[in-house]
């Protein structure tokens, strides 16, 4: 049976939509007279956030913009530049943006009953979880384990860190754990890692609606949202899409299922 899940933190656990990264990368492109949208910014959510620039900064549009603005395209010295930029903007704000999306902290108990241990990857450096995992503890959400990029020689959608938590907490084999995200980069992070791998949709930074957008939209066109983005998640290797994280116990119900009939991810 399924013995452990490494959850995302923004996005799928905390900071519904995803939205304090997000802000700050359309601010510091602003700040260097480039603007993007949020759905440039939205683009490579859940790399380590130094690629994340670097992710931007290739993107064709944004590229091109850039070289209008300055004359030549973006380089490495501007991508630390922008980072330079972003790093302390970002780590100003993150302690508003750790509040456990609708369901996670139940989520958490229920799996906790069930003997099913917690792990966590994320895009957010070290210095920047200590942030927001100090803040998600106080509002009830805290993992048994915690893994950034830091802690290994990259970060998604490379595997090391979900095998860092499943060494930290003494779980195999890698079939018996569960990947769980919010970013196409957490689906292929959790499939280069051989885990079962599983997209949520709301609160999502794929969806990027707040709590408030979700509720006054028109049902038919955030459904229509949800089974495109359910689409894109499957497309990128997940093996399950949910509307929401408190769902997450009917899909581990299913793997057991299927690895009770011998199946494997």
């Amino acid at each position: 049976m399924i013995k452990a899940v490494m959850a995302d933190w923004a996005g799928t656990m905390v900071d519904y939509g995803c939205f304090a990264p997000m802000r700050v990368f359309v601010e510091v492109f602003r700040q260097k007279g480039v603007a993007i949208t949020d759905e440039e910014a939205r683009g490579p959510m859940g790399l380590l956030k130094r690629d994340h620039i670097r992710a931007i900064c290739r993107m064709e549009r944004v590229a091109e913009a850039w070289r209008e603005k300055y004359g030549r395209f973006p380089d490495e010295n501007d991508v630390n530049e922008l980072y330079a930029l972003f790093e302390p903007m970002l780590l100003s704000i993150l302690h508003d943006y750790a509040e456990p999306i609708p369901g996670a902290v139940e989520l958490a108990a229920r799996l906790r009953e069930r003997g099913i241990l917690i792990g966590s990857t994320t895009g957010y450096t070290a210095e920047m979880m200590q942030i927001v995992a100090a803040e998600a503890k106080k509002r009830g959400y805290a993992p048994d384990m915690l893994v950034t990029p830091d802690d290994v020689p990259a970060g998604r959608p490379y595997p090391w860190m979900i095998y860092e938590n499943a060494k930290a907490l003494g779980v195999y084999p890698l079939s018996h754990i569960v990947k769980v995200g919010d970013t196409i980069s957490d689906m292929q992070e959790g499939v280069n890692a051989g885990l079962w791998t599983v997209g949520v949709v709301l609160g999502s930074s794929e969806l990027g609606m707040s709590e408030e957008k979700v509720r006054v939209c028109d049902p038919a066109e955030l459904d229509k949202r949800i089974r495109e983005i359910g689409e894109r998640f499957r497309a990128a290797g997940a093996h399950y899409a949910i509307e929401h994280i408190g769902r997450l116990d009917e899909a581990i119900d299913d793997i057991n299922r299927r690895l009770a009939a011998g199946e494997r991810p």
